[in-house]
């Protein structure tokens, strides 16, 4: 069911913000597989094999990408998601990367939940660890054309409300997805962004560990 066509990997290196050079640059990355997509053209009552399918592969990408970052998984602070599916394909049918995307990048990170209650949408907030990706993986998808853009969100590992790691990355694959093809997004980040300074929740101060605050 999952054919590949291509796999395209983007990492950059934040070095200033028109303010004083951080100690560490922040590195963001972001990888795309494109697939081809077995309901193009149709409409497919029962697309859940599909999602099931794709477990593998978000679990391949998820190492991947970290090691085109080259950094080790517990420098990763900032995770997001998301699909682009061609004009031929539905808005759901990128839907069905939410389970495989979500939980490769927690299982990296040393998430300790169940995954057949993650994909039911039941506990996930409450059955890991502390520092172990608490945090539900943000998402976005859109129908688009070949080349199209999409801005990937991304939030802290361990709690959405660290306002200092709200940000977003852009990724386009040259060619993709052509009508009857998804690209399927992960994206990662190793801190906040250079110079947060907006107040709200900070990472330190993370205490209730319910992937919230």
């Amino acid at each position: 069911m999952i054919e590949i066509r291509r796999i395209f990997t983007h990492v950059e290196q934040i070095l200033h913000e028109f303010g004083p050079v951080p100690p560490v640059p922040l590195l963001r990355g972001a990888i795309g597989v494109v697939v081809t997509n077995p309901f193009a053209g149709r409409y497919e009552p029962d697309i859940l094999p599909m999602m099931v399918a794709l477990d593998p592969v978000g679990l391949d990408m998820a190492q991947k990408l970290r090691a085109a970052m080259d950094v080790r998984a517990e420098r990763i602070e900032g995770y997001g998601k998301g699909a682009i599916v061609g004009a031929a394909g539905e808005l759901e049918h990128g839907a069905l990367w939410h389970v495989p995307g979500g939980y490769a990048m927690r299982e990296l990170l040393g998430w300790k939940g169940d995954p057949k209650a993650y994909a039911k949408g039941q506990g996930e907030e409450k059955t890991g660890q502390p520092g172990n990706a608490l945090s539900i993986v943000p998402s976005t998808k859109k129908v688009g054309a070949p080349g199209t853009a999409l801005d990937v969100p991304l939030t802290h590992v361990n709690a959405v409300y660290v306002r200092s790691h709200f940000d977003a990355i852009e990724v386009r694959v040259p060619g993709a997805p052509l009508a009857d093809e998804i690209v399927f997004i992960l994206a990662m980040s190793t801190g906040p962004r250079i110079h947060a300074r907006v107040a709200g929740l900070a990472a330190s101060a993370i205490s209730k560990w319910d992937g919230l605050r």
